[in-house]
């Protein structure tokens, strides 16, 4: 059974349904991104059911266990439309048909789904690697295009504020590879890329290696293109019920990457800190409490 076989079929059968089954058909109906991407167990606590209701409903429409029910919502989201017209097109269709709260509740969901993904025991293992890499390193080059920019200069930016050796690799007029050209051993790279991958960075992970520099991928699948050119890969997911892929995972993953290389450069990173909020104090960077009382005197 296909999952629009299967949403028919629910919707048919909805009115002689007993009740409790009503209830579990409404959250499938509902939500199918969170029968996809949420377990059992969740799903039950979401929807205010026992397991062995969905498990009920499942089997009342001829499948062996809720189970397999949610792998035929998985497999409809893998067959999803390639493309960012294709799933665009996708999203207008869902909205007309179940509104912006299902969507919104969906999207919620697979974000939450994601970051709890990166709490797995070997995902915390990845970032405890990547972060002794990166600290150890003498200069770390950041590189991240298109949507991947945010997370690159994000590490950067705060490698800056705790006095590490950072080079943004990226510039106006796409001279950014430029700047790997300074790479080599005792350096990293931490770039940055996800499906559909970026063809210059695959090439900065190409160079960064061929100098003899260490690197540290950020990306979406163990056998994405810049994966096979890392020393440590940190994988996020970024499948969404929207027509964009999602870099909240990305940007979560960089701020712990940020925050376990502070806590490892200890004294040193809080002096660097305070010099630079000194910095910006006096350069009157940040409106203050004091600044906004005399701008409305």
């Amino acid at each position: 059974m296909d999952k629009p076989g299967l949403t028919a079929s629910l919707t048919e059968s909805f009115e002689q349904l007993p009740q409790q089954l009503q209830a579990a058909a409404r959250w499938v109906l509902d939500h199918p991104a969170d029968v996809a991407l949420l377990t059992t167990r969740e799903q039950a606590k979401r929807a205010g059911l026992s397991p062995a209701t969905l498990t009920r409903l499942a089997q009342r429409f001829g499948l062996k266990g809720y189970d397999e029910l949610r792998a035929v919502h998985a497999a409809a989201l893998r067959r999803r439309p390639e493309g960012f017209a294709g799933r665009a097109g996708e999203l207008m269709q869902r909205h007309g048909e179940e509104g912006p709260g299902a969507i919104a509740q969906d999207m919620f969901a697979a974000l939450a789904e994601h970051l709890k993904a990166l709490r797995e025991p070997q995902a915390l293992a990845r970032f405890e690697q990547a972060a002794d890499l990166l600290s150890e390193a003498q200069t770390v080059f950041c590189f991240g295009l298109r949507s991947a920019f945010p997370a690159a200069f994000m590490l950067d930016y705060i490698r800056d504020l705790i006095g590490a050796g950072s080079v943004l690799a990226d510039g106006a007029g796409g001279r950014g590879i430029d700047a790997l050209r300074r790479i080599g051993p005792g350096d990293a790279l931490f770039a940055v890329s996800v499906a559909p991958y970026t063809r210059l960075t695959v090439q900065a992970a190409e160079i960064a290696r061929e100098h003899g520099a260490t690197v540290v991928a950020l990306t979406d699948s163990a056998l994405s293109p810049l994966a096979a050119l890392a020393d440590v890969v940190l994988l996020v997911r970024t499948e969404t019920p929207s027509f964009f892929h999602t870099m909240t995972p990305a940007f979560a993953a960089v701020e712990c990457l940020a925050a376990l290389m502070t806590a490892r450069k200890g004294e040193a990173a809080l002096a660097a800190i305070a010099r630079h909020e000194a910095a910006l104090d006096a350069a009157g960077t940040f409106l203050t409490p004091r600044s906004i009382r005399r701008g409305h005197r």
